[in-house]
């Protein structure tokens, strides 16, 4: 799943990309930028694509927005062996896993901020996936475990430990 929003800051809007494995709802890839472009959501799937080097075709859900349309984004996915799905026009609901992840992002981190420079927003984007979501914030879907040890416990349970 994957989807965009913006966190103001004194420079202007800084729009954040993000990629979402929908089975243990870890962030796999995220990218920020000062510009809504295809190159944003380009750069947060080529994260995703380098961090699970898939092996097997993966569905890539998204919304129709224009950065999701581009040809550039057509050529990644083919290029990666993905498939991309798409709502229909005004379905809010099936990217319900990406707005919750960013109302969490806004509601635990964001909004308690002033942030004077893009830069200083992205570290703090950073700190709150890589070090706090990810690896420590437990999920209720994932049996209150965060998903980085969500998924090493469905590993340990395949490989029979």
């Amino acid at each position: 799943m994957t989807d965009i929003t913006y966190i103001r800051t004194l420079e202007g809007f800084a729009y954040l990309a993000v990629v979402i494995d929908l089975y243990s709802r870890r962030v796999v890839g995220w990218s920020m930028q000062s510009r809504q472009t295809t190159e944003v959501v380009l750069q947060a799937l080529h994260m995703a694509v380098w961090r699970r080097k898939p092996k097997q075709r993966v569905l890539i859900h998204s919304d129709q927005g224009s950065q999701f349309t581009s040809m550039d984004w057509a050529a990644f996915i083919r290029a990666h062996n993905l498939e991309h799905s798409m709502s229909r026009r005004g379905n809010c609901h099936d990217n319900a896993v990406a707005e919750s992840f960013f109302n969490l992002l806004k509601r635990e981190r964001i909004r308690r901020r002033t942030y004077k420079t893009r830069e200083e927003a992205r570290q703090d984007v950073f700190d709150y996936i890589e070090m706090f979501y990810n690896p420590v914030r437990k999920q209720f879907r994932n049996e209150m475990l965060s998903p980085v040890e969500f998924e090493r416990q469905q590993i340990l349970k395949v490989e029979g430990v």
